[in-house]
């Protein structure tokens, strides 16, 4: 046992300093990160060690210790190629049995930045809440057994999800962390808001229930000690001894399973399920023009439905166009305006048109030989974004007015979000054909090395030009508003707007078809870099 928990803890050390010998870049970023993370969870420690006397500081001890293994639990969904010991089949030709295996991992599992920062916060959490000789000896047990199964919980949750972390379609999991990360953030914002104005005492009758919940009723134990009731804390440390022993013994049948049996993603798909996704092809087909245009759009949303990068940009601009100007309306501070965010955000999906499709794009300019089949296939990207935009930035809106009850202003939101979506279209499409840059396939990165200047020109230059755009639209609702009588024609602003966003994308298109079809060879090579 000890060799082999020693070779894998070996194995974990050389992978970690491996992988930063590979690069300057890599050996600047795993230092920035780790000094960020530990600067933080010294923080953190500092902050719950000043909370020790406080009337509720066990519930935010408690909660934290709970938000922890709750992170814990789901981060091997969202970044599956953060560890590369998260993979156990790498390990499946070895002579090796489950139980020694998973006490290995067990420990390796316990080298790292995270573990070191997690360790840091449930000190702080432990500390808190602890007084006496009582209080602290069960601290230092319940510090190291709430960090074990946080641990074996990651482990555990990972080896379930294995194969379907490491096909194309589990990878497609990772696209979720951007709307989880979006709804989290403003959730967070929206919790402190309601703590500053209502005390940490509505933390309570959650902790009081979380404490018995694994961890968190190993920090709640500490607690329990303190105040003298020592078989509630021998009870609330049971918990968390009988939680870990159910997730090893889970993580344990789980390896066996994983190498014992064959991988269901290398045997051959069933007929049916070839049928039924040609099927799926020609149903689409159906709905869509005919011609070159229907192909662009059919291919477009596939990229969006397919394409892990693609679908990560689309799923996080739909979560932040809905959640800023709902959760706005919820804290009482938002406007109608802010519905427009919505187009906004979508419009930014028509930036960098090639770059989503990388060394693919070879085939599309083999198309192109003239601007007018530019202009059809930039034209079809743009009705491929339509299809989306327009019914979700009209949803948005519809809802905002409803949340905050200004009726009468909905047609001219509704008009400025169309000309906003029309202008991001237009500068999307030049944009895309003057200033191109890839996207890597690989890992969380939206922007191959050396081209991040070209990004930023592309998505903060086309963002400022199409604000500059919607100038006329955005005057003739500030005169409406402003003047007497004026309020009775804002409903005026609906067609205009809808009208002047379809004339400038017309526009956009046009100028950005010849420079298209002229910037083929550059934009192939700034794409194929990825």
């Amino acid at each position: 046992m000890t060799d082999v928990t020693s070779t894998v803890v070996r194995l974990k050390l050389s992978l970690l300093r491996n992988g930063l010998r590979q690069s300057g870049g890599r050996r600047a970023a795993f230092v920035a990160s780790a000094v960020v993370a530990l600067l933080f969870g010294a923080l953190q420690l500092l902050g719950l060690i000043v909370l020790r006397g406080h009337a509720h500081a066990d519930a935010v001890a408690v909660l934290g210790a709970a938000v922890l293994a709750l992170g814990w639990a789901v981060m091997p969904l969202f970044f599956p190629s953060g560890d590369e010991t998260l993979d156990p089949t790498r390990l499946v030709m070895l002579p090796l049995r489950p139980r020694p295996l998973v006490r290995a991992l067990l420990a390796a599992s316990l080298v790292g930045i995270g573990p070191l920062f997690s360790l840091l916060l449930l000190v702080g959490c432990a500390v808190s809440v602890a007084h006496g000789a009582a209080g602290y000896g069960v601290a230092v047990v319940a510090v190291a057994l709430a960090l074990l199964v946080c641990v074996a919980l990651a482990r555990a949750v990972a080896a379930a999800n294995v194969r379907l972390l490491s096909s194309r379609k589990g990878r497609d999991l990772a696209v979720l962390s951007g709307l989880v990360i979006a709804i989290g953030a403003q959730l967070v914002n929206f919790g402190v808001r309601s703590l500053g104005a209502a005390g940490l005492g509505e933390l309570a009758p959650v902790a009081d229930v979380v404490r018995w919940l694994p961890p968190a009723s190993a920090i709640g134990a500490v607690h329990s000690a303190s105040e003298g009731s020592y078989g509630t804390a021998a009870a609330q440390l049971g918990l968390s001894v009988a939680a870990l022993a159910l997730l090893v013994g889970a993580w344990a049948r789980t390896l066996t399973r994983l190498m014992t049996s064959p991988d269901g993603s290398t045997l051959q798909a069933p007929d049916s399920a070839v049928r039924s996704r040609a099927s799926d092809g020609a149903g689409l087909g159906r709905l869509l023009p005919a011609g070159r245009t229907g192909t662009v759009m059919a291919r477009s949303l596939r990229y969006v439905w397919r394409d892990p990068k693609t679908k990560a940009a689309w799923v996080t601009s739909l979560a932040i166009g809905l959640i800023v100007p709902v959760f706005n309306a919820l804290q009482g501070t938002g406007s109608i305006y802010f519905a427009c965010f919505a187009a906004g955000m979508l419009g930014i999906q028509m930036y960098n048109q090639f770059g989503q499709d990388t060394s693919a794009f070879w085939m599309v300019a083999m198309t192109i030989s003239s601007p007018r089949d530019a202009y059809v296939e930039l034209r079809g990207r743009a009705l491929a974004l339509l299809v989306i935009t327009l019914p979700y930035a009209a949803l948005v809106t519809v809802l905002t007015t409803a949340m905050l009850g200004d009726w009468p202003r909905l047609p001219e939101v509704l008009g400025l979000s169309f000309a906003l979506l029309g202008a991001m279209l237009a500068t999307g499409a030049w944009t895309s054909a003057r200033f191109p840059y890839s996207i890597p396939q690989e890992g969380h990165k939206n922007v191959a090395p050396g081209q991040a200047g070209l990004a930023w020109i592309a998505i903060f230059g086309g963002m400022v030009s199409a604000a500059l755009l919607c100038a006329p639209v955005i005057a003739l609702t500030i005169a409406l508003n402003v003047s007497a009588g004026g309020g009775e024609w804002t409903w005026v602003l609906l067609p205009v707007g809808a009208a002047y966003g379809a004339a400038i994308t017309w526009a956009g298109l046009r100028l950005a078809a010849p420079r298209t079809a002229a910037n083929l060879p550059e934009i192939l090579t700034a794409v194929s870099r990825g």
